[in-house]
């Protein structure tokens, strides 16, 4: 099973050029527990970066355990749920929304 980390690390190579052209944005992930941390996710210039750290004024930060941000992106945690029971924080859940299929998290 992928950790956090990883699946946070394989966002760049899972977006289209397409769906990006034209976008810009800055996501930090900062996660508890093994296989989380800080990073940073951006979107500008039609290309899709991962950085280790918090980088830059983000636009959403996700903030939770490793373990059910994991469970979120395989699709075995509801996220209204996760939300609603504060066990995934987010802190523009409009951006998100926005790019979670961009992500091929949804």
């Amino acid at each position: 099973m992928a950790t956090a980390r990883e699946i946070i690390e394989a966002l760049p190579q899972k977006v289209v050029p397409e769906a990006i052209e034209g976008h810009e944005t800055n996501f930090h992930f900062d996660l508890e527990g093994e296989g989380g941390g800080e990073m940073t996710v951006r979107i500008k210039d039609g290309e899709v970066t991962f950085e280790e750290g918090l980088h830059g004024e983000p636009k959403c930060t996700v903030r939770g355990k490793a373990e059910n941000f994991v469970k979120l992106a395989q699709g075995e945690l509801n996220p209204f749920m996760a939300i609603m029971t504060g066990k995934v924080k987010i802190s523009n859940q409009g951006e998100m929304i926005k790019y979670a299929k961009i992500f091929g998290l949804m």
